[in-house]
């Protein structure tokens, strides 16, 4: 199964540095990992502000100083907001912790509910509705692991059809099945969900949530119970780089991205050829 795993699964979507707070690796100790296991791509995804230690918004603004290439490895600028209650117009328009001028700019720009950042009352109505307006964003990418569903309830349906609407990636996340996490008690409902999703036609992703360079692309046991509940592994989308830059460009523009990219992109000797 590992074997596998290793040759299908080439990109993580989501994985954090000590940017986060609570995360043990640099940007450079992440990507010489994935280099080693034979990743193709990984996403920095670290925390907004609102969760305690959480990076500032300037911290995603000058993601543009970590290379986009490294050693052939493609490293999306990116971060994982947080769902916050309406508040400060500076945050974002849909209710996320890193600002739109920020977030326009990343590579990718992940969501989720976390503690402490006005969603612990357990409201389904007011989670669901504050999901569904985050999706909305131009600019939000992928919701992370949506199984959680002790702490933050969700009308899972509405998520669902709102996610395949907007365009917004549903995660599976590996973590959310440690016995010792912090979400070890949805470890079935991120399956049950995962797997629902699928039936409804959504994008998938499915993603270690590493915070230390050890975990990334590590995406076993989620892998086996997404075969055992009928979710092929090509119903995820990081089997490997191409797939997720061409789904992410078709959404919109990614100038980090793209300036990486024209870089290393080789020269036309035809156009830069001296004529004879």
């Amino acid at each position: 199964m590992k074997h596998e795993q290793e040759k299908c699964i080439k990109a993580d979507l989501h994985v954090h540095t000590v940017g986060s707070g609570h995360g043990f690796s640099t940007v450079k100790e992440n990507a010489d990992a994935a280099i080693e296991k034979g990743m193709e791509l990984i996403a920095i995804t670290d925390h907004g502000p609102s969760v305690p230690q959480g990076a500032h918004n300037w911290y995603f603004w000058n993601l543009n100083h970590v290379p986009g290439i490294y050693k052939g490895l493609t490293i999306l600028r990116g971060c994982e907001a947080n769902i916050i209650p309406d508040g400060n117009p500076y945050e974002s328009r849909w209710g996320i912790d890193v600002a739109d001028i920020v977030a326009r700019r990343l590579d990718y720009v992940t969501i989720g509910f976390h503690p402490t950042t006005g969603f612990d009352e357990g409201d389904e109505d007011k989670n669901t509705a504050a999901l569904i307006k985050a999706m909305q964003s131009p600019y939000v990418d992928q919701f992370n692991h949506p199984g959680n569903l002790i702490e933050f309830p969700l009308d899972v349906d509405a998520v669902i059809a709102a996610a395949i609407e907007y365009n917004v990636v549903l995660e599976l996340n590996n973590s959310s099945l440690n016995p010792l996490g912090a979400r070890a008690g949805s470890k079935m409902l991120e399956i049950e969900f995962a797997a629902k999703a699928y039936t409804a036609g959504a994008t998938l992703s499915i993603n270690s949530d590493a915070h230390h360079s050890t975990g990334i692309g590590n995406v076993e046991p989620a892998l086996s119970y997404a075969k055992e509940y009928g979710i092929p592994i090509d119903a995820f989308l990081n089997t490997d780089a191409k797939r997720v830059i061409k789904h992410i460009k078709t959404k919109r523009d990614r100038p980090l991205l793209s300036t990486c990219q024209e870089k290393t992109e080789p020269h036309d000797e035809a156009k830069t050829s001296t004529p004879q």
